[in-house]
């Protein structure tokens, strides 16, 4: 895998030392539902702790090691210690994914950093009214997007899921005469957000299917004169089959509810035969 971009999702979040454990649960819950999305749901944690050279007391350095380490808690999760690894400004949680054949992969990040409230001379006035500085939270879920979807990618092994997927849906047009209402569907998929594609319709039936199947586009659906007449389409699932037929509408609404909801295609339509190009 080679990545020829880097770019971080880097951010920064500053708060009191009381709030800080809390605003470490956030994040990564934050992480988790992001993470999760993507189909990543297994990770191997560390807690990194504070190296030799660092700047910084005592007293944050434990305050915050104890604040990662009661958020991990917090989270019920596993975790690992790194004597030492922290962050020459903070400890850290440092979140290895693993992909679906096992390897772990350091993405995620969420970092406690003393010296730049310092540097830059960053205070608050406390509820007693004393000036006190607070403490800056980094976080990264991805680390480098671009390596992040390469992690992704041979994760899946380009088998998008539906709602992440490239073209969601592609129309393959049995005859040159249902190609005004394979374009129609289109269209009207396109102000849901749904992304569909019309097949040329240049090659046989079995050809478009295979096509699309290699291209791995989740969904197809056949169209022919029956289905333009009737305001249908023949749905197929590349994963499961045949699906069976749905009125346009209806076929959309469960879409926008899978895409929605990160779900598989799995809704069963009328059983209908699809149209043959020979009809």
């Amino acid at each position: 895998m080679r990545v020829r971009g880097f770019t971080q999702d880097d951010a920064h979040i500053f708060c009191l030392p009381e709030q800080l454990q809390n605003e470490i649960v956030q994040v990564l819950d934050l992480t988790e539902s992001i993470l999760s999305r993507f189909g990543f749901n297994k990770y191997d944690i560390m807690l990194s702790t504070r190296p030799e050279k660092s700047v910084g007391s005592d007293e944050i350095w434990d305050a915050a090691t104890a604040a990662l380490e009661g958020a991990l808690k917090v989270k019920g999760w596993s975790y690992g210690i790194d004597e030492g690894g922290g962050a020459f400004y903070g400890p850290k949680i440092d979140l290895k994914i693993r992909d679906a054949i096992g390897r772990t992969w350091q993405c995620s990040t969420v970092q406690c950093d003393f010296n730049l409230p310092e540097r830059f001379g960053l205070e608050y006035v406390s509820a007693e009214g004393t000036r006190e500085q607070p403490i800056m939270v980094h976080r990264a879920i991805f680390g480098s997007i671009e390596r992040f979807f390469g992690i992704l990618l041979e994760n899946c092994s380009g088998e998008f899921p539906l709602w992440l997927a490239p073209a969601q849906l592609r129309l393959l047009p049995v005859t040159e005469a249902v190609k005004d209402y394979c374009q129609e569907v289109a269209k009207k998929a396109a102000k849901r957000g749904i992304r569909v594609e019309v097949d040329r319709g240049n090659e046989r039936l079995a050809k478009q299917i295979r096509n699309a199947e290699q291209q791995r586009v989740p969904l197809m659906a056949v169209v022919g004169v029956k289905e333009a007449d009737s305001g249908k389409l023949a749905l197929r699932s590349r994963l499961i089959g045949d699906l069976g037929s749905f009125a346009v509408d209806d076929l959309l609404d469960h879409l926008s509810n899978s895409i929605e909801n990160a779900e598989e295609m799995k809704i069963v339509g009328d059983k209908e035969e699809a149209s043959d190009p020979d009809d």
